[in-house]
């Protein structure tokens, strides 16, 4: 179907040739300078395109490229500007872009992942199920001359990340310049996104009064641990609604009265769990607006499944560049956060059509995204140099399912026994060692805006 000059790499590494496929249909250079046009707010382009400094950030997110410089080197012919404007670029990428990229490619992925047939079954039917969770950047090398003398981490700021996992898809994303920002600070552009029928599920940092209510008034749904800090009014006993994988679960009504005096009935589920959390805890109390169908015991089931995106954030970590600490622009470090959530988004499409043709469980507890990630990193610079980028433009104008139909036929190639996880014996817990205290840490916004304020001072 794809031809001769892709025989080879289709049967030896068909998942590679999936990215690149899915690549060039949503995110091709010509289609992502246009949406770049349209999208930036203040950026423009003149000699350097953006779909260039793209290419270039998604090899070293995939770790093709080890850094930015060599991956600059590896195409300057063809990049057409100097690595100081490639960086001059990444350090001004506003994080409206970087945010809307990601936006802009869930949305471009999800029909696609329809047409494969590559949902996973509902967890909770007829809610649209959103995991929310904040990260904050790995501190940043001090190259900008403002760092040099500071003794504490650099953080070139945090984010607030949203996860469906019925797709499997990062479909939201709320990032900050201000690494000493706190969390709550962004709940403003979430609520916003806020639609009647979703069902947020999320941990304690978001258990504040007003962000529950206002959920509650859009006419959504809540599932989040307890904060201590949160007022309520108990309004009767604790009723045992049986026991689940972790623990005993009961429940009882209380009552939040929002900030316009208006009263808002929850649930409170107390789990009595079987072994103490990571921080001694061995009582949660989860709040949830849900009608009451929905059991106390399936409350806690979903809010245990939310590790899924903290999981997602350990997969970024350790399968992707995804925190490049030699960007220390906010800016840039942000964008290449972004970048590799878009990555992490065309590794969904690629096991959506895996559960396509192989069935949810076997990929969903089979398939190892490590061995996903090296076969990409070790074999996509190699595929695009034996196929030259004109040869995939025949991805370009494909339709959704046209794409879905070849996406699945490559799956079929896929050897899953090359890609299935190697299961572990448990670790042995390693004896407590006493840490060194750190000495702190700076934003690097801050200083940056410092600098501003001082050379504007006449």
């Amino acid at each position: 179907m794809l031809g001769k000059v892709f025989e080879r790499f289709v049967a030896k590494s068909p998942i590679s040739v999936m990215v690149r496929a899915a690549l060039e249909r949503v995110l091709g250079a010509d289609r992502l300078d246009l949406w770049f046009e349209r999208t930036a707010q203040k950026q423009y382009t003149r000699d350097l395109l953006f779909s260039s400094v793209y290419d270039m950030m998604n090899q070293v997110v995939f770790c093709v490229q080890p850094s930015v410089r060599a991956a600059y080197q590896a195409q300057q012919d063809d990049v057409g500007a100097s690595l100081v404007s490639v960086y001059n670029k990444l350090n001004n990428l506003e994080t409206h872009t970087a945010a809307e990229l990601v936006r802009y490619s869930a949305r471009e992925f999800a029909p696609l992942i329809a047409h494969m047939g590559g949902e996973r079954t509902p967890w909770l039917e007829g809610y649209r199920l959103k995991i929310v969770d904040g990260n904050c950047l790995e501190a940043s090398e001090h190259r900008i001359k403002e760092l040099r003398q500071a003794q504490g981490r650099a953080l070139p700021g945090k984010s607030l990340v949203v996860y469906e996992p019925a797709q499997g898809l990062v479909t939201n994303v709320f990032p900050c310049e201000n690494g000493h920002a706190q969390e709550r600070s962004l709940f403003g552009p979430l609520l916003k996104t806020v639609e009647a029928g979703d069902l947020w599920i999320e941990d304690r940092n978001f258990c504040t009064r007003d962000f529950l209510c206002d959920i509650d008034n859009r006419g959504a749904f809540f599932i989040t641990r307890e904060h201590l800090g949160l007022k309520f009014k108990i309004l009767g006993a604790l009723r045992s609604c049986g026991r689940t994988a972790t623990g005993e679960v009961a429940q009882q009504r209380v009552q939040v009265v929002d900030q316009q005096g208006q009263a808002h009935i929850f649930r409170r589920v107390r789990i009595k769990l079987n072994q103490a959390t990571r921080d001694g805890a061995t009582i949660v109390h989860i709040l949830t607006n849900l009608p009451r169908q929905i059991t106390g015991k399936q409350v806690a089931d979903l809010y245990r499944k939310r590790w899924t995106l903290e999981t997602a954030f350990q997969h970024l970590e350790a399968y992707f560049h995804s925190e490049i600490n030699t960007l220390g622009s906010p800016k840039a470090a942000l964008f290449g956060f972004c970048l590799a959530l878009v990555a992490y988004n065309l590794l969904a499409v690629v096991l959506a059509a895996l559960r396509g043709v192989h069935g949810e469980e076997i990929v969903d507890e089979e398939v190892s995204l490590y061995y996903i990630a090296n076969e990409i990193s070790t074999t996509y610079h190699g595929m695009m140099i034996a196929i030259p980028a004109p040869e995939w433009d025949v991805f370009y104008a494909m339709s959704p399912e046209d794409l879905a139909a070849i996406l699945l036929e490559l799956a079929q190639g896929v050897r899953l026994q090359a890609i299935r996880k190697s299961p572990r014996r448990p670790k042995k817990p390693r004896p407590q060692v006493k840490k060194p205290a750190r000495k702190g840490h700076v934003a690097t916004a801050k200083l940056l805006m410092n600098r501003q304020a001082e050379s504007a001072t006449p």
